[in-house]
């Protein structure tokens, strides 16, 4: 059976989350539950290992049937804007050599989907 789960990451004030705090899992409408995954601030996210704390009568993550969908934005320079170009183009460079989401969060390589789009600053 398969479930949509609709994934929020939050990050507490407190140094660590401990497991059974972690996952707090709501039930929407049928087969269709939201997810709440928590880290302290000293936590090292692992968005697949915290899923494996979902387990619960009816609700079963499947690592190899799993896919992750992540927004991208890509920040282009354009003239006119707020700041002076060379202030747009160093930003825009800084912003591409931004740490990737999906290592961060350890996902498979292969099961990500990147959904992006242009700003223009």
């Amino acid at each position: 059976m398969m479930h949509y789960l609709p994934l929020i990451v939050e990050y507490l004030e407190a140094p660590r989350v401990p497991d059974e705090e972690r996952v707090l899992i709501r039930p929407l409408i049928d087969n269709c539950y939201q997810i709440t995954i928590r880290y302290g601030y000293k936590d090292e996210p692992d968005l697949p290992a915290a899923l494996e704390l979902c387990k619960q009568p009816g609700l079963e993550f499947e690592p190899l049937k799993t896919s992750y969908f992540l927004s991208r934005e890509i920040i282009v320079p354009s003239p006119g804007g707020g700041m002076t170009q060379w202030q747009e183009q160093i930003f825009a460079a800084m912003a591409r050599n931004a740490g990737n989401a999906a290592e961060y969060f350890k996902l498979p390589a292969n099961r990500v989907l990147e959904l992006g789009t242009r700003i223009e600053i």
